[in-house]
């Protein structure tokens, strides 16, 4: 089986402009895909709003893998996302990351808790934005 990992799926959401968003939440979440990001909860509908989002503010980035464990079909991970968005402005987050796979590979639910390291105030709530 081929799993996905959080620096494919942010590669291909955040950092690959030319792939169409559906087709990038495709690969690596199920129909089914449920997220909560610092306790606000989304069905799939709700996370590609958040996604589309980020790929209008977002114009470069990168993402680092610092931890990452997989155990049957759970998943976690400890990650850094850095941004340039479109204004100029740096965002860097440390993401503490916990998943569920589904048997296909891709993810069925995150649970994910982001901390600013850079950034304005106002940039925070960048893990959830519409």
């Amino acid at each position: 089986m081929n799993r996905t990992d959080i620096h494919a799926a942010l590669t291909d959401l955040l950092l690959t402009p030319g792939l169409d968003l559906e087709e990038a939440v495709e690969r690596h979440f199920t129909p089914d895909y449920r997220q909560r990001t610092d306790g606000r909860w989304d069905d799939r509908a709700g996370f590609l709003a958040h996604m589309a989002h980020l790929r209008e503010v977002v114009a470069e980035g990168s993402v680092v893998v610092h931890d990452e464990l997989t155990d049957g079909d759970r998943y976690a991970d400890r990650h850094t996302v850095t941004v340039t968005k479109t204004d100029g402005s740096t965002v860097r987050m440390e993401v503490y990351l916990f998943a569920e796979f589904a048997p296909d590979g891709r993810f069925r639910r995150v649970e994910e808790s982001t901390l600013l390291i850079e950034g304005a105030e106002a940039d925070r709530d960048l893990g959830s934005a519409r």
